[in-house]
């Protein structure tokens, strides 16, 4: 196993240096530990160093895990990230304190439908595919007003913001391009009367350039956990 502690504590140390360049408070951002293919016994260790908020892309991986944690329920905050299938709703509906992945209005609806009036509203992020590319899934920008107003209406659903992955690039100026429009994007719906407070976006990779345009939650897998094997 990593070293846990030691990873959480450097990159809790980028994301401060970057909100110092930005002027902005680290208190701002918060860390979302992506632990998608690792073990319960990881997310344990995290949560015994300090780590409250974990991000998982697989639903069946994440109930087991969630299960397999039960005993640390009240004391963490579980984030879906992943593509959703609408046959895949109900289980994360029943089961996530967030879902950053709303890429369309169907999802969000069955989510909204199937969220257990015992929890509190579901807080989701409508995913934007702010680059453009044909492999990623999300709303396009031009379309993000309107579907954000129709999941902003959801009984069940507390829309708090937008959520990308932009493709990759080499310099933090050039992964800085995207970021400022998601950036940009979440100011217009704010101007337009919507009630958000998050913008998701930063990886292991960019969450400098992330926290440079406004990030208030990056979400980082790598620099904590250490290599993914993908084998299992």
């Amino acid at each position: 196993m990593p070293d846990l502690a030691h990873n959480l504590d450097a990159v809790h140390q980028r994301i401060a240096l970057a909100a110092q360049v930005a002027g902005r408070d680290p208190g701002s951002i918060a860390l979302l530990a992506v632990s998608k293919t690792f073990p319960a016994e990881d997310v344990r260790a995290a949560h015994v160093a300090g780590q409250r908020a974990f991000g998982e892309n697989y639903v069946q991986e994440a109930l087991t895990k969630i299960e397999a944690l039960s005993d640390l329920r009240a004391s963490l905050d579980w984030h879906f990230i992943g593509p959703l299938q609408s046959n895949k709703t109900r289980p994360v509906a029943e089961n996530f304190d967030w879902v950053h992945s709303v890429d369309r209005l169907k999802i969000a609806q069955r989510l909204s439908e199937q969220r257990p009036d015992t929890l509190p509203a579901l807080n989701v992020c409508l995913q934007v595919n702010i680059s453009g590319e044909a492999s990623k899934s999300g709303v396009t920008p031009v379309e993000a007003i309107d579907v954000a107003r129709q999941i902003a209406a959801l009984p069940r659903l507390r829309l708090r913001g937008l959520m990308a992955i932009p493709e990759p690039a080499g310099d933090v100026e050039q992964q800085r391009v995207p970021h400022r429009a998601l950036r940009e994007l979440f100011e217009k719906l704010c101007a337009e009367g919507l009630e958000l407070d998050t913008l998701s976006m930063g990886m292991s990779g960019d969450l400098e350039a992330a926290v440079l345009e406004g990030a208030t939650i990056v979400r980082v897998g790598t620099a904590i956990f250490g290599a993914r094997d993908y084998s299992h």
